[in-house]
């Protein structure tokens, strides 16, 4: 099997990537791999493309997404749906969120809990044309995460603090959306909403637990629709609960498992596909039962969680 590195040379601001550089090779040599290739991706989009000619030949690969959520994403996009390809993430960024399933990001970065890490059938979302193993909204959680892009780039903010300064940042602007969500085969609904999410794991913008209750491998997504239902000055006292995963129960929440949902807009509203962020009438998130083989570190519990119905 081939083992491809695909490492974002500006992850964790430049520090964590050079790290990570300066041990790979000596690392790899001393695991015994020998059949490896190290990309240094130049501009957005790279690394998904230099992957998908590697993927594409058929050989057996496993990929290695070295970077962020963003790195993530682009490998993620060109291994889906096929059958030859492995995808494990070293965690470099500032958020890394799908990797928290598996453990506290500081213990996932030794490159042997990779290399013999376990690949597990993990379901994906499809929104169009892209992916996402992690997550999709449409909503004001989606203009947050397009405007959390501005503020990592602060050399004092990252990961979870950005995304808090672009929530309180949106909190000032328009709040509501009108939607009409059809979830599955179940009668369309249209209400004022601050946000309509679809979980394949729990959290989201640096650490929010927007999903608390989702699994990757169950072939379902956790649709979570919150409306707007309250004056924006008690909505900011909710944050702390909203990222501790405690908003199922909220009267405003609708909370929901299912396969596919259809969101439709009068007017164009931010969707956010794994921090892939654009403004669309219409978005329709549907899930892709074992679309992917994603590595379970070798380090993690996330296993044996599994077998014992703890995660």
């Amino acid at each position: 099997m081939k083992h491809l590195f695909i490492v974002n040379p500006k992850a964790g601001k430049g520090s964590a990537a050079e790290q990570f550089m300066k041990t790979l090779e000596s690392n790899l040599k001393a695991l015994n791999v020998e059949d490896y290739d190290i990309h240094i991706t130049t501009s957005q989009g790279d690394g998904m493309s230099y992957t998908k000619k590697l993927v594409e030949t058929g050989e057996p690969i496993r990929v290695y997404a070295c970077g962020g959520d963003g790195t993530l994403y682009e490998v993620v996009n060109a291994c889906a749906e096929h059958k030859n390809a492995e995808v494990a993430a070293i965690p470099l960024g500032s958020g890394n969120d799908f990797i928290r399933i598996f453990g506290k990001k500081e213990n996932l970065l030794n490159v042997a809990d990779h290399i013999n890490g376990t690949p597990m059938e993990f379901d994906l979302i499809k929104c169009g044309d892209e992916y996402a193993i992690n997550q999709c909204s449409m909503g004001i959680d989606a203009e947050v995460c397009a405007k959390q892009a501005s503020f990592k780039k602060l050399p004092f903010l990252s990961g979870e603090a950005a995304y808090t300064a672009s929530l309180l940042y949106c909190f000032i602007g328009k709040m509501k959306s009108t939607f009409t969500i059809k979830i599955d085969d179940d009668e369309p609904f249209t209400s004022d909403v601050l946000f309509c999410f679809a979980g394949n794991s729990r959290w989201y913008g640096g650490g929010y637990m927007a999903a608390p209750k989702a699994l990757t491998y169950d072939g379902l997504l956790d649709f979570v629709i919150v409306k707007k239902d309250c004056p924006r000055i008690k909505l900011l006292g909710l944050i702390n609960k909203y990222k501790r995963g405690e908003h199922l129960g909220w009267e405003r929440t609708v909370f929901k498992r299912g396969k596919k949902v259809n969101i439709k807009s009068a007017k164009p509203a931010a969707v956010n596909v794994d921090g892939e962020c654009k403004y669309v009438t219409e978005s329709t998130f549907e899930i892709v039962e074992k679309g992917i083989k994603f590595v379970v570190p070798a380090c993690s519990d996330f296993l044996e969680k599994m077998k014992n119905g703890t995660l």
